[in-house]
């Protein structure tokens, strides 16, 4: 997977998110199109254990599919939080990942006062990093 710009307003947009849902996961989707994530759009964390886990709520999710029909963007992936772990894939995100080309982006804030953020892409059960650029496309 080739290098992936993540805008500042989505950067904000995830961290935000992580630290409101604290302790809990937070879990969302990554809207853009190509190599660029324009935008991060919250759900709600559907899972039976939400410090722990995420299940982004399928009605959300629909939601977006929606919106974003007879637009050129897509939902490229998920984004969610791992409030005192760091920011690699678990176990249990890799029993649950899709296989490329989607994009998981997990934000840690086992450092409060800075949160890590990876992306990653899954092939063949195993985890690949993605490079973020954040801010500006040039």
């Amino acid at each position: 997977m080739p290098a992936l710009h993540l805008s500042q307003a989505a950067l904000d947009d995830i961290v935000g998110h992580a630290r409101r849902d604290a302790p809990h996961e937070c879990c969302g989707l990554l809207v853009g199109k190509e190599d660029v994530i324009d935008r991060a759009v919250a759900a709600r964390n559907d899972s039976e254990s939400p410090l722990t886990r995420y299940r982004i709520n399928p009605a959300d999710h629909f939601a977006v599919i929606r919106a974003l029909r007879g637009s050129d963007q897509r939902i490229l992936g998920a984004y969610h939080s791992h409030p005192s772990t760091g920011a690699s894939p678990s176990p249990t995100d890799t029993a649950q990942a899709w296989p490329a080309p989607f994009l998981y982006l997990i934000v840690s804030l086992k450092d409060e006062a800075r949160p890590e953020i990876r992306a990653f892409g899954i092939a063949d059960g195993s985890w690949r990093s993605v490079d973020l650029i954040t801010g500006r496309r040039p």
